[in-house]
Formats: structure tokens, C-alpha cells, sequence
């Protein structure tokens, strides 16, 4: 312990040792890669001495606990909290009438909203630390960013199960979500939605191409343009590996990483070697007809006019998120059909996706501010609360884990097809790698894809070769 403090003066260290107690000094220190490394220490300490005077010199002021032994006039419900949010503009209006319960069981709370985007909140944070004024006390964040910010400190520990048994619904809270945000004992997020990939069906071009989406649909059995998704972007292309048990990067039983793409093609299951022929057959196909999908700026367009009604496209492969967009594609919401995505097939294999989902977290600098932490907390119950389901879900496309899909009965009819499928494939999808050196997989993957168009492999082997040099130079890096 005493190496967590060097460089700091004798008396400062006796004043911080006064403002801290053993159990907040013990939380400090995590097991990271074998070493004891500092957690949280520089937000502590950075917030530790603005006060340490005012607790050097016995105030008079009345916050907290007096030398004497009084106490705060204002402890509870009724303490004055300032506490910002990130809030993306589309869920201003949700947030507003979260805003204001909160404010009926806190009256002096102060909250005010920071109106950004979830990602672009999350670079400021990652460009700074936990102090910047600009940095939200409560924000979203993806599953996979929440190891990267729990290694910069970023994060406040939250009493995650005493919230979900407030806020209710949650079947298996640690085996499902709420597991995710768990970070060596302490939850350091708070599930807030769940989402998978979804198929969205043009019925006026699957009636056309004679295509029966009431049944699952065989990529191998149609034509390569009237499924078109960007397997090159491994946020698709997971999908298909899922379909063959190909582990992009997971962890052996010695805790090692580990890469089937690293197989020679000899060593593939007969399901992985059959993939990357799928795969091969449709990137020559378009390939040979000169299309768009395999140019990794202008795929996401090619495949929005392919899916406009008379297009080639009957399938468009994307999250519940992008429900509003997909129906102005085709023009009429009578025209869009909603499948899971276990109802498309590569080589008789569903496509499954992650279990994918976000999380609230709750910024380190207020974790040791008792009062503030209450109402940050209040918040984020009240955003995932179960009563309040269809609001959410109409103003920021989130669909919760801790109701049922009966909860969205009476909505618009469209939206409901979307959460209902968004379910389905969940429920069938695999846990997200939440682990950093994942994150070196999407460049591997798509490069790799990508490379086809200027190598121009002559079978699917020479193909998947590609794919094996760009993961075993992946494997060297670690």
C-alpha cells in the first residue's frame, strides 16, 4: 500500500488517510495483467484536495459530519445534488419526464443535461479523465467499452443488485446483462437495453424474386444480390462465424488466447471450411459484377438503394435501432416484414449474432459523494423502469431486458414486429467477448475481406489464406 503513495508528503498523507477510510483506500488497488495497479486514485485524489483543508481545519460548515459529531441538515432526499447526464437529443423528451419523478423524491436535486451523443461522449472521456466538466455524472456506453474505461478509472462501483431489486423484472440479473458490467466483484454499469441484429424484408421485392420469408431463407440458395449485408464489417461477419462456431478470439481453459482463423484450412470443421466458401462465392459474384458491397465507404449506400422497393435487395440485416430509417427505404410500413435473424441460413446454419446490450454508468468522481451517488442512481432506475417501457422505446429505440415482450403490447404495429424479433434472436444469440484484445478483430477481420478485390484468391481456401495471415499477425501483437 505504501507504494500507492509515493511522492505524496508526510502530512498530506496523514490529512488524505483522515479523509479516507480503510475500506475506501483498500478499493484502490485491482488485480490487473498480475499487478497491483491504482484504481480510481487520481479522481480521489484530485477531488480529495479540494476538501482536505476544509477537514484539516475542523469547518464549521455544516455538510457531512462535524467534529462534534452533528450531522448535515441537509442528508437524504432533501440534500442539495447538482448531477449532469449525457442525453442524446432524441431522448430529451424520455429524459425530461425521468428528470422530473426524480426531482419529486429529491426536491433540491439540480439536474442538468448534457446533449450528446453516446460515442462522442465517450471520446471526450477517453481524451481526458473523469474530472472534465464536459464528462456527464451519469452516461451510457456500450458492453464492450466498459473494460477500457474500467482500466482509465473512469467509472463509479454501483450497488447494481439492491437497483435491479428495486426496479424489478430481471430474471437471472448476474447470469444475464447485469454479469456483463461486473468487474472483479464490483458493477460498475447498470443494464440498460438489450439488442441484436434483426432482419428487415422488403415484401414487394420477395415477392418478386419469389422469395418466402415466412421460412428461413438460404444465403447459398438465392441470388448474391437479394441478401446484401456487409459480412466485410465484422459487426456483421460475427454473424456468420457464429453460424460455424469459428471463435474469432477467445480464451482457452489455461486462460490463453486463442484464434480459429489461425487453422490451416486442413484443420477447419467441415462447417468453417464450407463458410468461407459461401463467403468466397459471394464476394466473387459481386465482385465479377462490379458492385459496390465490397467498398467499404460505399457498401451502406449501394445496399439502401438495393432495398428500396424494385430494387434487387430482400433482406437488409441491421439492429431495431435502424427501424425508422429501413421504413423510409420502402416507402409504406405495410411493405417491411420483421424476421429474427435465426430465419436466415448460411449452409443450413441460423445466423446468430451477440447478446448484445448497453449499460449506465455513473462517473468516478461521485462515487465518493454519498448524496450525489443516491440521485445518480435514482436516475438510472427510473430510466430502465418497466412501467416505463414503450416511452423509451419511442423515444431512443431501446428495448429493456427486465420486462417481457407483452410489455409493448398496444404500440404501433411495425415497432412491435421489431421488438418481438429483436427478443427472438437474443434469446438465440451469443454472449458479446467483452474482453480488450477483441478489439483488434475488426480490423483483422475486414481487412482481411477486404483484400480479396486486390489479391484475388482463385478458391475459397487461397480466400480464407487471407484471413489466416491477417489473424496470426493479430495473434503476434499480443
Amino acid at each position: 500500500m505504501d507504494k500507492l503513495f509515493a511522492g505524496i508528503s508526510g502530512n498530506d498523507l496523514v490529512m488524505l488517510n483522515k479523509y479516507l477510510s480503510f475500506t475506501t483506500l483498500n478499493k484502490l488497488v485491482i488485480k490487473s495483467g498480475g499487478e497491483l495497479i491504482m484504481k480510481k486514485l487520481l479522481v480521489t485524489l484530485l477531488v480529495a484536495a479540494t476538501t482536505l483543508n476544509l477537514v484539516a481545519c475542523g469547518s464549521s460548515n455544516k455538510g457531512g459530519e462535524t467534529s462534534e459529531g452533528g450531522t448535515n441538515e441537509t442528508t437524504g432526499n432533501d440534500a442539495k445534488v447538482e448531477l449532469t447526464v449525457q442525453v442524446e437529443e432524441g431522448w430529451v423528451p424520455y429524459y425530461e419526464q425521468v428528470k422530473e419523478t426524480v426531482v419529486g423524491k429529491y426536491p433540491n436535486a439540480d439536474i442538468k443535461f448534457i446533449t450528446t451523443g453516446s460515442f462522442d461522449h465517450l471520446d471526450v472521456l477517453d481524451a481526458s479523465d473523469p474530472t472534465n466538466p464536459d464528462v456527464a455524472d451519469v452516461f451510457a456506453l456500450p458492453a464492450d467499452r466498459l473494460y477500457g474505461l474500467a482500466n482509465n478509472n473512469a467509472l463509479a462501483s454501483i450497488d447494481a443488485e439492491t437497483m435491479a431489486a428495486n426496479v424489478g423484472g430481471f430474471k437471472d440479473f448476474k447470469g444475464g446483462l447485469g454479469g456483463n458490467f461486473n468487474v472483479d466483484g464490483e458493477y460498475l454499469a447498470f443494464p440498460y437495453n438489450i439488442e441484436t441484429l434483426i432482419g428487415y424484408v422488403n415484401v414487394a421485392n420477395a415477392e418478386a424474386a419469389g422469395i418466402d420469408f415466412s421460412k428461413p431463407i438460404e444465403i447459398t440458395s438465392v441470388k448474391a444480390d437479394q441478401i446484401l449485408t456487409t459480412v466485410h464489417d465484422c459487426w456483421f461477419g460475427v454473424a456468420f462465424a457464429n453460424s460455424a462456431n469459428l471463435e474469432l478470439l477467445g480464451h482457452n481453459d489455461a486462460g490463453e488466447l486463442y484464434s480459429d482463423a489461425t487453422k490451416e484450412w486442413s484443420e477447419l470443421t467441415e462447417d468453417q471450411q464450407k463458410l468461407f466458401t459461401a463467403l468466397y462465392d459471394y464476394w466473387k459474384l459481386h465482385d465479377t459484377n462490379k458492385t459496390d458491397l465490397w467498398d467499404k465507404e460505399a457498401a451502406g449506400g449501394y445496399i439502401e438503394e438495393q432495398f428500396k422497393t424494385g430494387g434487387t435487395d430482400v433482406v437488409k440485416i441491421d439492429g431495431p435501432w435502424a427501424t425508422t430509417g429501413v421504413k423510409d427505404l420502402v416507402g409504406d410500413a405495410s411493405n417491411l416484414e420483421i424476421i429474427p435473424l435465426t430465419n436466415v441460413t448460411v449452409n443450413g446454419k441460423p445466423l446468430t449474432h451477440w447478446k448484445g446490450g448497453w449499460g449506465l454508468g455513473v462517473n468516478a468522481r461521485v462515487e465518493e459523494d454519498a448524496d450525489k451517488m443516491a440521485v445518480a442512481q435514482a436516475f438510472i432506475e427510473e430510466i430502465v423502469n418497466p412501467a416505463n417501457a414503450q416511452e423509451l422505446f419511442k423515444y431512443t429505440g431501446k428495448i429493456l431486458e427486465n420486462v417481457e415482450p407483452s410489455a409493448y403490447e398496444g404500440i404501433d404495429e411495425l415497432e412491435k414486429k421489431v421488438i418481438d424479433a429483436t427478443y427472438a434472436g437474443y434469446e438465440q444469440a451469443e454472449n458479446r467477448p467483452l474482453f480488450t484484445e477483441w478489439g483488434s478483430v475488426w480490423d483483422s477481420w475486414q481487412n482481411a475481406l477486404l483484400s480479396w478485390s486486390s489479391t484475388q484468391p482463385k478458391d475459397a481456401e487461397a480466400a480464407y489464406n487471407e484471413v489466416k495471415a491477417s489473424f496470426e499477425a493479430m495473434m503476434s501483437s499480443f
